[in-house]
């Protein structure tokens, strides 16, 4: 059968933009159908927005630390419009990129959501679509539990947009979406409490990070609230859709805020695929079901990225994209490595890991020593500030190879990039012993850990 599309990729997002490219380039005939703006999530509503706010509310801190470097501030103002409106224009420019490339390299870019009517067709506005192959890479989206005054509160997405900033505000959740908010608002002059229903804070995280990251998060000025969970919401003014909220928790208390924020997960995006017409199956929290070579069950359809409910990264669907290409195109098998994976919460302080945790390493049973410290950086001597940092490295007592390494304090992300390399390498602590450390950092932390580091595990 004739098709009109080598391939037809649903989602112009990290990994539907690097597949849909590099098929194009290779001399197929594809096509990209987008609903929303080009870029996905991390351009428009995620990494990349988020990260810019992130520099935006560390100056609210910077301020204040810098009277101990003899700057004075007096008369310091925020405006959140001018913040906001600066970071559009910035995705606007992003988003012309985007499309740039796309039409470079040859690929048609169709407007509008795309669902399937067949496992080689696709209807968009009302119009079919036929391909060969057709790439499911349409992210995911921000969860909301249904409860009473669920409608009155914001997700991520919203954030990025909102008309004023409120003066008060309550984040829900525990993940890395929660506390990177809750410290842009904190940054920001907003009077922000965390509250997450466990008993503590980034699950899947290292223990020592977790219990660390949620004490220096409540330093900054964040009032982390653990073991709380929100009963309902109601607005005090019927009459102002936009006025404060009355949060009634479960515990009885009952508290007003400006603005709430739910960062409770993200599910894939799949809602609107109608993916039975395919014959393409999914997870009860539609996570659409791959093998190996990222094919569904159909066939002819494929996907990759954050609607697999894999690991929820933009690098790693980028990567997937990559290896899928090789596997259509050059007849390379899929060898996706997920061990390994450097991440970083660029929440405040950030968190930067790689490898194992300690609890990980124990579950796989490995016999393994553990390196760490916490210390005052050389920059709070004279900012006055009370943060401190954590390092954290696991090393394998079989092999000498550095399993796990972990970081919370400033440039975490940054300084966890090299430490993924060293690791993905294979470097052993004797590796990292000879390494000689640049002084004075706090990355030289990782080269100069000794015996008197040594952690003592239960």
């Amino acid at each position: 059968m004739a098709y009109q599309y080598d391939l037809f990729v649903i989602g112009a997002g990290s990994g539907g933009v690097r597949a849909s490219r590099v098929a194009a380039s290779k001399g197929y005939k594809v096509a990209v159908a987008e609903g929303s703006a080009l870029g996905g999530t991390c351009v428009n509503i995620g990494c990349v927005p988020k990260k810019l706010f992130v520099y935006a509310s560390e100056y609210g801190h910077g301020f204040g630390e810098a009277a101990g470097f003899g700057w004075k501030h007096d008369g310091i103002q925020f405006d959140w419009s001018v913040l906001r409106d600066n970071k559009t224009k910035e995705i606007e420019r992003l988003n012309g990129i985007y499309g740039n490339m796309l039409g470079n390299a040859g690929v048609e870019v169709i407007s509008g959501f795309a669902s399937f009517v067949d496992a080689h067709t696709v209807m968009v506005n009302g119009k079919t679509y036929t391909a060969e192959r057709i790439l499911i890479a349409v992210g995911a989206k921000p969860f909301i539990p249904e409860f009473q005054g669920s409608d009155l509160v914001v997700s991520s997405n919203e954030m990025f947009y909102l008309d004023t900033l409120p003066s008060k505000a309550l984040v829900v959740g525990g993940g890395y979406i929660a506390v990177e908010f809750a410290g842009i608002l904190n940054g920001l002059g907003v009077d922000t409490s965390l509250a997450y229903r466990g008993d503590q804070l980034l699950r899947g995280f290292d223990e020592d990070v977790r219990a660390f990251a949620s004490e220096e998060y409540n330093k900054s000025g964040i009032d982390v609230r653990l073991n709380t969970d929100v009963d309902r919401i109601e607005l005090l003014d019927p009459k102002d859709p936009a006025g404060e909220r009355m949060v009634h928790f479960k515990d009885g208390t009952s508290e007003r805020f400006g603005l709430i924020l739910y960062a409770t997960g993200r599910v894939p995006n799949v809602g609107s695929l109608e993916l039975d017409k395919a014959g393409v199956e999914f997870g009860k929290n539609g996570a659409v079901k791959i093998d190996k070579n990222f094919t569904t069950t159909a066939s002819s359809v494929f996907a990759l990225g954050d609607v697999t409910d894999n690991i929820q990264l933009t690098p790693v669907a980028i990567k997937e994209a990559m290896a899928l290409i090789d596997y259509w195109f050059d007849g390379k098998e899929v060898d996706f490595d997920y061990d390994n994976i450097p991440t970083a919460v660029f929440s405040q302080p950030a968190i930067g890991t790689v490898g194992l945790s300690e609890q990980e390493a124990e579950a796989r049973g490995i016999d393994f020593r553990v390196y760490q410290t916490d210390f005052r950086a050389m920059k709070h001597t004279l900012s006055g500030g009370t943060s401190r940092t954590l390092m954290k490295m696991l090393v394998n007592n079989a092999d000498e190879k550095v399993i796990g390494a972990h970081m919370v304090g400033d440039y975490s992300g940054e300084i966890i990039q090299g430490l993924g390399i060293a690791l993905k390498a294979g470097a052993t602590k004797a590796d990292f012993d000879a390494t000689v450390g640049v002084h004075p950092t706090s990355a030289e932390e990782f080269v100069t850990f000794s015996a008197g580091a040594l952690k003592e595990r239960k």
